[in-house]
């Protein structure tokens, strides 16, 4: 590697673990986890990560979603903070581990795409309101919360405003201004690190009384298998495999966003590896379940990472801090609350879902179905997403259509035009097939004209109508011309519904 690239990725690195380290105090506090946890998820396993990776944006680590359904998984079987529920995240988040290598190994990478756009639809907008209403007592600091799960405990504070106490509603008010109001500034600018410091130091001047995140030992912890509650592992095998799928999604739509932008090959396969890896050495030293983060990849981007060893350096650069760790400690959870509704505000748009009611009323409402089931199954989110898989393909099956996952795709050269021909089903799962066969054509073509011929498809739903859609806005963004032929009169009008929308 040569030192402009190695500057380039020690630059990005660290400008992510100057968002990473306040997130991943909020977003083990979220998982459940004290809040010094999501440091040791934060440090070493990212650095593993970047040795198999193959996107080189894709940032690992702590996020909302997973720790989300990392407490959903452990809330009933342990109480949340106590060492026994520390001991479970870390057992989760090697069955994570596993299954996601072992996947990566038998090249089944595919499987990620069971979840079809309106499934992921609903079950987003439905975990952000979960992890929203989650927050509510921390950042409002109210005293004597009661009520059993996540939307009885939100209602309960909603409901007693003279529980809250002014100190916290401060903190909440000035971390969100601060997030929120340099987001604006430029994506770049670490608000919530400013955010961190300036209550940090000013909770520890004044001797603010409410709940503080406390003394963190520096140093990651090394522990030892043998001392982990195995007994518990049949109870955590669903929770599990619902974590490495869901959580995958995210992660895996995000590499192949960067590398279709910019012509770059990836690996589907090496990324379940990569991730696998990450969540093997999280449960290794006491962390919990990691996915792929959406702001911080985008970050990364922006900063001008130029391989995948720059999420390597921002691991460093998190381990390298855990020395001085203890500086946190008079930091208000108030302020990490706030830290996490600033992350998933963006998330809580009704749009999205909206626009599929409007695209199609079928797939609009399994996506509200799927939205509705992952807020009323909680703690047991995963729920609503294994009954959205499970309707998504039991529709496919009751309308006779195949559930094959790649379909022909044949490639013409016709002078300076590349002609493609997808031929079958388009649909959720085999969806991946199509972009990976355009990719290559891109990749091959040395040409600026594509067209894909559909008059060859015999069936596209949503997820397929968007992906098509997406074909052009790729080529678009590489300056390539890319045209859609022979789509059938109710395709035409979903491409042009989403032409509309963007």
């Amino acid at each position: 590697m040569d030192r402009k690239r190695l500057l380039a990725d020690l630059v990005a690195g660290v400008s992510v673990a100057f968002i990473l380290i306040p997130q991943s105090l909020a977003y083990a506090e979220l998982a459940g986890l004290p809040a010094h946890h999501g440091l040791y998820a934060a440090s070493l396993p990212l650095v593993v990560a970047a040795v198999f990776a193959s996107s080189k944006y894709l940032q690992t680590g702590p996020v909302a979603l997973t720790a989300l359904l990392t407490f959903g998984a452990l809330s009933t079987l342990a109480t949340p903070f106590s060492p026994e529920y520390v001991g479970l995240a870390a057992v989760l988040a090697l069955i994570v581990g596993v299954l996601r290598v072992g996947l990566g190994l038998v090249r089944a990478g595919g499987v990620a795409f069971l979840l079809s756009q309106p499934v992921l639809r609903g079950f987003v907008l439905g975990a952000a309101f979960l992890i929203f209403c989650s927050q509510l007592p921390a950042v409002t600091g109210s005293v004597g919360v009661q009520g059993d799960g996540v939307m009885a405990r939100a209602l309960w504070t909603v409901s007693h405003p003279a529980a809250w106490t002014a100190g916290a509603l401060v903190f909440s008010g000035v971390t969100l201004a601060l997030i929120l109001g340099f987001r604006r500034l430029h994506p770049l600018f670490p608000g919530v690190l400013v955010a961190v410091i300036a209550t940090a130091v000013f909770s520890a001047v004044t001797g603010y009384a409410g709940a503080t995140v406390g003394l963190i030992e520096g140093g990651l912890p090394v522990g030892s298998l043998a001392a982990l509650p195995w007994e518990r592992l049949p109870a955590l095998l669903v929770g599990g495999a619902v974590i490495a799928l869901v959580g995958f999604a995210e992660p895996v739509s995000l590499a192949r966003h960067f590398a279709d932008l910019e012509g770059q090959d990836w690996d589907p396969n090496r990324e379940f590896v990569s991730q696998g890896a990450a969540n093997i050495v999280s449960g290794l030293v006491g962390g919990f379940p990691l996915g792929g983060s959406f702001s911080r990849t985008s970050i990364n981007h922006l900063a001008g990472a130029q391989t995948r060893w720059s999420g390597a350096f921002t691991g460093l650069t998190v381990i390298a801090f855990l020395p001085f760790a203890f500086l946190v400690a008079p930091l208000p959870k108030a302020v990490l609350g706030a830290t996490i509704i600033g992350g998933v505000m963006a998330l809580m748009r009704p749009q999205p879902l909206l626009q599929t009611l409007r695209l199609s009323r079928l797939e609009g409402g399994l996506a509200g179905l799927t939205a509705v089931l992952t807020i009323t199954c909680a703690p047991h989110l995963e729920y609503g997403v294994i009954a959205g898989v499970v309707l998504s393909l039991l529709i496919q099956l009751v309308r006779g259509r195949t559930l094959r996952m790649r379909p022909e795709f044949v490639r013409e050269v016709d002078g300076d035009l590349v002609r493609c021909h997808p031929q079958g089903a388009l649909w959720f799962g085999s969806v991946a097939h199509l972009q990976d066969c355009f990719a290559k054509a891109l990749l091959s073509g040395g040409t600026a004209r594509y067209e894909i011929a559909c008059d060859g498809l015999t069936h596209v739903d949503l997820s397929g109508a968007v992906a098509l859609q997406g074909l052009v806005t790729q080529g678009e963004a590489r300056g390539v011309s890319v045209q859609i032929s022979g789509a059938r009169p109710g395709l035409e009008s979903l491409l042009e519904e989403l032409r509309r929308d963007l």
